[in-house]
């Protein structure tokens, strides 16, 4: 079922775990996450990048797509459709379109122009019903043409923007977008803990979750991470599938070449990644 995130992460917030946020690029990752959480009994937030929204040909043809799966696959766990990392139109987009949640990134901007988007984002979003996650301090690496440096968040401007009521806050503790690199500091946990305390036990989002090592995983749930956003580690296990097919010449064995067959061992691939992270996640069993 359709709903917005609040409950799910103010749940895993209480129950010391998290809730997967996985990226959705056309119907067979949609598919496959939904088969998932359903299988594993747990809640699930696709979430949507606007570059992968403008792929799919728009927020209505998405939230049209979900709505339609989760009621013929008969999908009874929670879902949420996030928008992530929306623009202030991305976000109005999205609220239109039909999305149960949205994310306005306003972290680029100066902090009295954040809160003053986020203020008016949250109004409308709660009006009708939306769930909100906004952010602070920059998430290092390059999502849909925005590289940010990887700034740690300052938990006084944190505090600015939790408490004017959003659902969920994604702050940069040194997490990055896409593979992490040789040479990474890891997460910021010193860091972590200050926000924490700064924003009430409001739920904490950990974007760039794709290579964080499980025991970094388990620790940043533990300081109030709830949610833990995966993309990268979704791609990369789809893309590997798909070549070991290609490359195993699968694809001129009889119909091989058929797109349902040729996309099948990818599809399996994403499932197999999304089953790893909601057992380390601890949201298993957790609809």
């Amino acid at each position: 079922m359709l709903v917005s995130a609040t409950e799910m992460l103010n749940k895993a917030r209480d129950g010391h775990y998290a809730v997967g946020q996985f990226n959705i690029n056309n119907l067979e990752w949609t598919k496959a996450i939904l088969l998932t959480a359903q299988e594993l009994n747990s809640p699930v937030i696709l979430g949507v990048s606007e570059g992968a929204g403008k792929y799919m040909t728009g927020y209505k043809t998405v939230a049209a797509m979900v709505k339609a799966m989760i009621e013929t696959l008969n999908i009874t766990v929670p879902v949420a459709l996030h928008l992530d990392h929306g623009s202030y139109e991305g976000a109005k987009a999205c609220i239109e379109a039909g999305f149960s949640s949205i994310m306005f990134d306003g972290s680029h901007y100066a902090i009295d122009e954040n809160v003053a988007k986020t203020t008016e984002l949250v109004e409308l979003a709660h009006s009708k019903g939306l769930s909100i996650e906004a952010e602070v301090g920059s998430i290092g690496g390059e999502e849909d043409g925005v590289i940010g440096a990887g700034e740690i968040a300052d938990p006084a401007e944190c505090k600015k923007i939790a408490d004017l009521g959003v659902d969920f806050l994604a702050a940069g503790i040194g997490n990055i977008h896409g593979k992490y690199p040789a040479n990474w500091k890891g997460l910021d946990f010193e860091a972590l803990e200050k926000i924490h305390e700064a924003t009430n036990g409001i739920p904490l989002v950990l974007h760039g979750g794709t290579g964080i090592p499980a025991d970094m995983i388990k620790k940043a749930i533990s300081l109030g991470v709830s949610k833990i956003n995966v993309n990268t580690e979704c791609q990369l296990s789809f893309a590997d599938a798909t070549r070991k097919y290609i490359e195993a010449g699968k694809d001129l064995e009889g119909k091989g070449f058929d797109p349902r067959k040729l996309l099948a061992p990818g599809f399996e691939a994403i499932k197999a990644t999304v089953k790893e992270k909601m057992e380390l996640f601890g949201s298993v069993n957790k609809a």
